[in-house]
């Protein structure tokens, strides 16, 4: 083989694979853009992984919104968890940008499949209209997806460091699966989906039939509030655990956010239910920004 040719060759790899984590990169940018742009922010090596990781997340995610039937989703979750574990059909999985960059990313990275695997599973719950039963289950549900999402992370950005980070994580996630809610209750409310645990709806006298109505003001103000409570005691706790490896900052950086939007539902109460509190986008950036420098949410 001519040299130049051998050369060509070794790059045509690299090429696909910067190709390929290219589209995952633009996709994300469309499905969830905090994440996207913590990706911007991330070290330009571990970037595209982490466009992968991401994209694939937020493609289970909206599972709900591009079908009408718990059915078909959970077909299509099926079929990644097919992807993951060996069992799609020959070429399928490569066919499918998201699917190969998730692939390769596994592959470059070392990530556990069944956490993977996992956060397929809980996502399940998201087809359905069952009502969250309390505060266990959803701590268990954010625990699977948002906490397992920054972990996966930090094994991207700093494997040797990932270890130390595990209990933050934990909490971050459900802090940031609460933040998440808290926004999408608009949306969730119109489906008839409830995802304020039940046990805390009924501390404030209500049940999912009277959150989804929202008849009573009052009450659903304090189910938000303390909702959103719930929500600032796990960012206090991931606070007090304390342990990331500066590698790893950029793992949390979607957490940021979570603060400020606790502060807008604990102001906006009972209107949270029909008006968005997503802050503007410079804002979310600034705010991801000085976590990146300062490590603190």
């Amino acid at each position: 083989m001519h040299p130049k040719e051998a050369t060509a060759a070794g790059r045509a790899p690299e090429a696909a694979a910067a190709e390929i984590y290219a589209q995952c990169l633009a996709a994300l940018r469309e499905t969830d853009r905090d994440r996207y742009l913590a990706c911007l922010l991330a070290p330009a090596e571990k970037r595209g992984a982490l466009a992968a990781l991401y994209a694939f997340n937020a493609e289970i995610a909206r599972v709900r919104d591009v079908v009408h039937e718990p059915l078909p989703g959970e077909i299509r979750l099926q079929w990644w968890r097919d992807t993951l574990e060996g069992n799609a059909a020959a070429g399928e999985a490569g066919a499918n940008p998201l699917a190969a960059g998730l692939l390769r990313c596994i592959a470059e990275h070392r990530l556990p499949v069944a956490v993977l695997t996992d956060m397929i599973e809980a996502r399940i719950f998201d087809l359905y209209d069952d009502p969250m039963p309390d505060r266990a289950a959803l701590e268990g549900y954010a625990g699977e997806t948002a906490s397992a999402l920054i972990q996966l992370a930090s094994l991207v950005l700093d494997p040797q460091g990932a270890a130390q980070s595990a209990t933050t994580a934990g909490h971050a996630g459900v802090a940031q699966a609460i933040a998440g809610m808290l926004l999408l209750l608009p949306i969730h409310r119109r489906r008839g989906q409830v995802y304020i645990p039940g046990d805390l709806l009924a501390a404030t006298g209500l049940d999912a039939a009277a959150l989804i109505a929202g008849r009573d003001r009052e009450r659903t103000s304090r189910a938000v509030e303390a909702f959103a409570g719930l929500g600032r005691e796990h960012l206090k706790k991931a606070e007090a655990a304390g342990g990331i490896a500066p590698a790893n900052r950029a793992a949390f950086l979607p957490v940021a956010l979570a603060r400020h939007v606790f502060a807008r539902a604990e102001r906006a109460g009972a209107d949270a239910l029909e008006h968005t509190l997503l802050p503007a986008q410079w804002r979310r950036q600034w705010w991801m920004w000085k976590t990146l420098r300062t490590g603190r949410f």
